[in-house]
Order: structure tokens, then C-alpha cells, then sequence
């Protein structure tokens, strides 16, 4: 019998924000948890993303911004990954966006969205889930 392998996550911040420490946070978290975590860094546009998802055979993509626009770039992130056979990846978003870009996000196909101040836990635990779903889980 063979151990499944552990679950595996890209994460990176899109647009401008500069901030990092909240993503290294969730990235030291999700591995303290048992997850191969690959972290791109900062200002990383989506086609990389895509590309690092579909190459590193991920199971779930994490984005953070805060500097707004967050809607803005992940219903691009999924447009992108359709329009690459890799739309049953699962994408979960945390940052700072308006009520309506955040329902939009959802609408989209964003698995979850995390605002500031959510709780690691609850975090990983969205993670966790994703990964469990599958990927092709979301069927909206």
C-alpha cells in the first residue's frame, strides 16, 4: 500500500501589494500541517500562476492582495486556468476588496475568500477541504 501524497498548494500575492507577511504566515501554517507549499512571491502575474499550478500538479492556489483589486485578478486567475484545461483547480483568495468584487469573485468560482483578521486555522482548514473536494469539485 502507498501513502497518498501530501496536498499540494501554489500561493502568491497578485498586484501591487507589497505586503508578504501574511502569506508567509498561511505558507508556514499550511506546511506545519502537512502540505507542499510553493510560494512565488510578490506581483506575480496570472499566466505564472497558471503555469507553476499546471507544472507542479497542484491541488489547490492560494492569492493574497491588499491593496484592492483582489476580484479584479482572481476572476482573471480563473478564466485563466479554464482557458488552460486546469480549471478544476481550486482557488482561494484572501485580502481587501469591495463587497461587490468579493461576491463577484465567489460567483466566478473562487472556492473561498478570506478577509484580514480571519483565523489561520480557518484557513487551513479551507485548504484542507479544497484539496479533500478534489479537483473538478466546483460545478458552478
Amino acid at each position: 500500500m502507498t501513502a497518498a501524497r501530501p496536498l499540494r498548494v501554489v500561493l502568491a500575492k497578485v498586484g501591487l501589494d507589497g505586503h508578504d507577511v501574511g502569506v508567509n504566515l498561511i505558507a508556514r501554517a499550511l506546511r506545519d500541517g502537512g502540505f507542499e507549499v510553493v510560494y512565488l512571491g510578490k506581483r506575480v502575474p496570472n499566466d505564472v500562476i497558471v503555469a507553476t499550478a499546471i507544472a507542479e500538479d497542484a491541488d489547490v492556489i492560494g492569492v493574497s492582495c491588499l491593496s484592492g483589486g483582489l476580484g479584479y485578478f482572481t476572476t482573471g486567475l480563473v478564466g485563466r486556468l479554464r482557458a488552460s484545461d486546469a480549471g478544476d483547480i481550486p482557488v482561494i483568495a484572501g485580502g481587501i476588496d469591495e463587497p461587490d468584487e468579493i461576491s463577484r469573485m465567489l460567483d466566478a468560482g473562487v472556492y473561498r475568500y478570506f478577509g484580514p483578521g480571519s483565523a489561520t486555522e480557518d484557513v487551513v482548514a479551507a485548504f484542507v477541504a479544497a484539496g479533500q473536494d478534489g479537483r473538478g469539485a466546483w460545478t458552478g
